[in-house]
């Protein structure tokens, strides 16, 4: 194997700690740029191993990032503003965070560029999922009625039926339904689109729920798993939008991060976008029963029967074209990964904002 030295941007969030861990045991160099945003990291700065570079920098600073890209052979592009919720109030935040920040590094690769870029997308582009009619007709166009959501009728029909959701895979048309998802999405195809015209071969990972140890707590906008484990270590009962039904793919944060080093080596993958999930679909009341048994909760989830704007009812993955074209196969479920997940929970503190996040949303009517 040849060592090459790769760009992780976000590199000490979440997901990108593990791209990190993952190339480096793979025996490549590893350089870091991310800005450190205080919502995510509180006032802790994550460490990596000494031989990984960290450049502390905003990805809109232009002058931080063409230093960053000098002398690497390809990029990992994974730093975002992450969440559905706040997006559709903090826009300028998110435009600025997500798209303005990728073109600056668009516009650097010009001068400098490498060999593959892949960027992190997002299943939340899907909008609804793929669905199947009573009498087999796939529907990629569902969409719920804002009135029926409203009055408790959460699942997307058909004139008087109730439609079936499926698997999505990667030809199910975009539907974005949040302004998280338009950025997402902008990344996406701002990537697939610049990088051929220079020469450099680009990849687009579109990822369902990431879940694992090492993901904010305290951050009410991260994944649900997160966000019910700070609310169990604290006592308190997590609350459920709509009825807990909803659908959605978790897939853990190690096979994401594998999925992201067999994107940028194998060589069908240039110019190809792909759902990085688990191809599972578990209920958001199924995750809550499964964490909060783990954790031993003497509380029970609080359903709230309300419906966040922006959300969508059930999207889960068709990993197929990831089989294929990549090598994945997920090695962590959720049943499996969760024991894990809940070891790292109890040594860690975490503030619960989740009250917080609700009453923003609330006060700005995008909770029905």
């Amino acid at each position: 194997m040849t060592r090459k030295t790769y760009l992780v941007t976000g590199g000490l969030g979440f997901i990108g700690r593990a791209v990190v861990a993952e190339l480096s045991a793979a025996g490549h160099a590893v350089r870091v740029v991310d800005s450190l945003v205080e919502q995510v990291h509180g006032d802790a700065r994550p460490t990596l191993s000494d031989d990984v570079e960290v450049i502390e920098a905003d990805l809109r600073d232009a002058q931080a990032v063409r230093a960053a890209l000098a002398g690497v052979d390809g990029v990992f592009h994974l730093a975002a503003e992450v969440g559905v919720g706040q997006s559709m109030y903090e826009i300028a935040r998110y435009v600025g965070g997500n798209d303005l920040a990728t073109a600056v590094l668009l516009e650097a690769l010009i001068e400098q560029p490498v060999g593959r870029v892949v960027v992190a997308s997002s299943m939340s582009v899907y909008g609804e999922g793929r669905y199947r009619t009573s009498e087999g007709a796939i529907v990629d166009d569902a969409r719920r009625d804002a009135a029926a959501v409203k009055a408790g009728r959460y699942d997307p029909m058909r004139g008087n039926a109730r439609l079936e959701p499926v698997a999505t895979d990667e030809t199910k048309p975009v539907d974005l339904a949040s302004i998280y998802a338009l950025t997402k999405f902008q990344q996406e195809r701002a990537v697939m689109i610049a990088c051929p015209a220079y020469g450099i071969e680009a990849v687009a990972l579109r990822l369902f729920n990431v879940f694992g140890p090492g993901q904010a707590l305290s951050n009410p906008y991260t994944g649900v798993l997160a966000n019910f484990a700070s609310r169990y270590l604290a006592g308190e009962a997590p609350t459920i939008f709509e009825d807990g039904e909803q659908k959605r793919d978790f897939v853990h944060v190690g096979d994401v991060a594998r999925a992201f080093r067999l994107a940028m080596e194998a060589p069908e993958a240039n110019g190809e976008v792909i759902n990085i999930g688990s191809g599972r679909a578990y209920t958001v009341n199924d995750v809550a029963r499964l964490l909060g048994e783990a954790m031993g909760a003497e509380v029970a989830p609080e359903i709230l029967g309300r419906a966040r704007t922006g959300d969508i009812r059930h999207c889960f993955a068709d990993i197929g074209k990831a089989r294929e074209i990549l090598g994945f196969s997920p090695r962590t479920t959720l049943e499996d990964g969760i024991p894990a997940l809940v070891e790292w929970v109890r040594s860690q503190k975490a503030e619960d904002r989740g009250a917080e996040m609700r009453r923003q949303l609330e006060a700005r009517g995008l909770v029905t």
